[in-house]
């Protein structure tokens, strides 16, 4: 058993002052009591040294896209959208072996670390060698993501996608798609074997994701979704949907049917799927999207580089949806820059100001970070984002010596971390029970950083 006095801390009720914590060996909460009179003595408690929060659940990423970063910002001489961005990435997939996804895993771990999340949704879907062959363990890739995850401290909720088509009506894959392909046996070989090897280890659980209705027919989708209800039938379910039009109006060719509209008709979607930007819905989408439980997950600065468009938050927001973040291609791994621009492209969008807050929280950072904090637990499928008896000990201290943060208390301090601070605010980190980040530093940044150079030199 070990303990945590915290001066003050957001509980699931709200701000509380003088909380203690304890957690168990495996990082599970097993004590929370607010207002104790006394700090506990030296050496009985680890005294944080500022406000403590949950650590936020980033619930959309490619690992290996961080290694990308900044090398798809020079304009081709012709309109430049997702789709040549597209073929970009598939072109440097061609350099990645396993060992190197290890390493440009840990690095961009460290960073989301530092940066407060403390679980990784990974949608990953690098499989096989470069000419397409499986290897001979066809969950290698996998393997080498989820020791990244436990090197680093991150809770990983990882999830082998099914991708067996090039587009709508099952047209065949294109050469740089071959490091993909699967069919749903192959892929659930991948999450047996992740299950058998981290089945009883706290930090990781598995999922599973259609790539996106491009990417599986409608028997592919019904017989994935089934094979892993039968194997886990808790499991999260991702599936990238309506990000791009040109994705919206090939989905209305195949079948008359926009992506999330189709989805929430035909694919049983609930409360343990998650839909990857939903960037364009009509109002009836929304609505429906809001009533089935199915948690939105958004990407803004992914969405904003790749130029997919805005998602209609308030609308969702207001209608009772559920959304999470996540850094996506991690052309930013800054989990406060994410929340910022979800507010702020609604203040554009509406011409108005503090829009995403209820009558019971009339604080936007707070309302922000609270709903992201429970839509991105749902959404990977683990007990994170609470300070709450039975959930994961995932934890932020925030830094108050920064100047803009001086005197602010309670739900100020959500406010002035999102919106005014220049310097992210994230001091310490814990993930899972352990310290991770201590004074903004992790403890193995360096030894990672160094293999994730020596990569990026192999790549060049």
């Amino acid at each position: 058993m070990a303990t945590i006095f915290a001066p003050s801390a957001l509980l699931p009720d709200g701000w509380a002052e003088n909380v203690l914590i304890e957690y168990d060996k495996d990082g599970w909460i097993v004590g929370v009591d607010a207002g104790k009179a006394e700090v506990p003595a030296a050496g009985l408690a680890d005294i944080a040294a500022g406000p403590l929060v949950p650590g936020m659940p980033n619930v959309h990423s490619h690992a290996f896209q961080r290694a990308m970063a900044g090398l798809t910002e020079r304009a081709s001489g012709k309109k430049d959208t997702f789709w040549n961005w597209r073929d970009t990435m598939y072109r440097f997939l061609g350099f990645i072996e396993p060992e190197d996804m290890e390493a440009l895993a840990a690095q961009v771990y460290v960073e989301m670390l530092k940066a407060g999340y403390t679980t990784v949704g990974e949608f990953h879907y690098i499989h096989h060698q470069k000419d397409g062959t499986p290897y001979d363990d066809r969950a290698l890739m996998s393997h080498q993501i989820v020791r990244a995850a436990l090197e680093t401290g991150i809770g990983i909720t990882h999830m082998p996608v099914l991708y067996a088509h090039g587009g709508f009506g099952e047209k065949p894959p294109a050469e740089g798609q071959k490091r993909f392909l699967n069919d749903v046996a192959g892929v659930m070989r991948i999450i047996e074997s992740l299950e058998a090897e981290y089945g009883q280890t706290p930090q990781v659980a598995v999922g599973f994701a259609h790539h996106s209705l491009r990417a599986v027919s409608p028997a592919l989708l019904a017989e994935g979704t089934a094979a892993l209800r039968r194997l886990l039938p808790d499991a999260p379910i991702h599936i990238h949907a309506a990000e791009q039009m040109v994705e919206v109006e090939g989905c209305l060719e195949w079948s008359q049917k926009r992506p999330v509209e189709w989805l929430l008709e035909n694919a049983g979607a609930d409360e343990k799927w998650c839909f990857i930007h939903c960037t364009h819905m009509t109002e009836p989408e929304i609505s429906a999207l809001a009533a089935s439980g199915v948690v939105a997950g958004l990407c803004p600065t992914t969405e904003a580089n790749l130029g997919d468009g805005i998602f209609p938050l308030m609308p969702y927001f207001e209608a009772g949806g559920r959304f999470a973040i996540g850094s996506d291609s991690h052309i930013s791994v800054n989990m406060l820059e994410e929340l910022r621009w979800l507010e702020y492209v609604q203040r554009l969008v509406r011409q108005e100001r503090t829009l995403l807050k209820d009558h019971e929280l009339p604080s936007v950072g707070a309302t922000l970070y609270e709903k992201t904090l429970a839509g991105g637990a749902q959404a990977v499928g683990r007990r994170v984002g609470r300070i709450e008896i039975g959930y994961r000990a995932d934890f932020l201290v925030l830094d108050m010596s920064e100047p803009v943060m001086t005197g602010k208390l309670r739900d100020h301090i959500l406010d002035t971390a999102i919106f005014a601070a220049a310097r992210n605010p994230v001091k310490d980190v814990m993930a899972g029970g352990r310290w991770v980040v201590r004074d903004r530093q992790h403890k193995r940044e360096e030894t990672i950083a160094a293999h994730f150079r020596r990569v990026m030199e192999k790549m060049k």
